[in-house]
């Protein structure tokens, strides 16, 4: 499931949901928060038959107002669906919550936040008690899941996501990872990382053209409108092939150069009085590159000391 972020935009109303169609799965929803709440909806716009249940059972009503049928138990509500869609906080709220239920014959589907280790877990425990079990993660605001922007991963056997795909279908955009039941969350987190990362890059240069005066939204159009997708998604994508191969080719900019940007930004930042600690350590990044033979190798041999710290 991801973080919850400050720029999501506000979710408009939840519009009226149609009739449970009969040929449709019936599904049970576990966690009514906003993620669980979306998930809901969805459901019941594609005509499944939704079953609710959350610790503080007022918060059902809402949904229940719009065709959810509510049960006083976690298990009662697993008991109404072959497949349930968890949506609670964490693994150990997974955890709690099941502790005891008879999964026999179910589907989980679980949507939780954690780790890899804590997918894997999960999954063990849900098979040895006779259940499917497949880990996802959502890659979207509330307000999207379902729409055709959404983007849900999951991880687990394919065969189990084949067998309730048109349940995923209603929650929008399913992308079947592999068998591994961490790869889900595996990539939640490392998408998650890349987000806070660029957005703080974003803010770093905002404060210090800031100190000129450029207002943000005039400097998010360069950053944002031209500079990422122009600039920074070609380096990217035209470098990956070398990456997985180990291949850090100098030719079009060596770390050595890009260690002088570095200083540069980090000089820019001291002159203008701004906290400069970020592109301090990227510099200290390419140090330690350098200092293992890079600095003839382009910028991506920073994986180097990613990948291996201590060595």
């Amino acid at each position: 499931m991801t973080a919850p972020f400050a720029g999501a935009s506000a979710a408009p109303s939840p519009a009226p949901a149609p009739a449970p169609a009969a040929d449709r799965e019936p599904v049970t929803v576990l966690g009514l928060g906003p993620i669980g709440t979306a998930l809901t909806d969805a459901l019941l716009r594609a005509g499944h038959p939704v079953t609710v249940w959350n610790r503080t059972a007022a918060k059902a009503a809402d949904v229940a107002a719009r065709g959810a049928r509510t049960a006083p138990t976690a298990a009662a509500a697993l008991a109404a669906s072959p497949v349930a869609v968890v949506a609670l906080a964490d693994y150990a709220a997974l955890a709690s919550v099941l502790s005891g239920v008879d999964l026999g014959g179910r589907t989980l589907v679980n949507l939780a936040s954690g780790t890899p280790a804590e997918a894997a877990a999960a999954s063990a425990d849900a098979t040895a008690r006779g259940a499917a079990y497949l880990d996802g993660a959502i890659m979207v605001p509330p307000h999207v899941i379902g729409g055709p922007d959404s983007v849900v991963l999951y991880s687990g056997p394919g065969a189990v996501f084949d067998a309730h795909r048109e349940v995923l279908d209603a929650l929008g955009g399913p992308r079947h990872l592999g068998a591994d039941p961490g790869l889900a969350v595996l990539q939640n987190t490392a998408l998650l990382g890349l987000m806070y990362a660029t957005v703080t890059g974003f803010l770093h240069a905002a404060a210090l053209t800031g100190t000129a005066g450029v207002r943000v939204e005039e400097f998010a159009d360069l950053a944002v409108g031209w500079f990422l997708p122009s600039v920074v998604h070609p380096i990217i994508t035209a470098a990956a092939p070398d990456v997985d191969r180990g291949r850090f080719p100098g030719a079009q900019g060596t770390l050595e150069m890009n260690r002088t940007a570095l200083e540069h930004v980090i000089g820019a930042g001291d002159e203008r009085g701004i906290d400069s600690s970020l592109p301090r350590a990227l510099a200290d990044l390419a140090a330690r590159a350098a200092a293992r033979g890079h600095g003839g190798d382009n910028f991506m041999s920073v994986l180097d000391p990613l990948r291996s710290p201590e060595a």
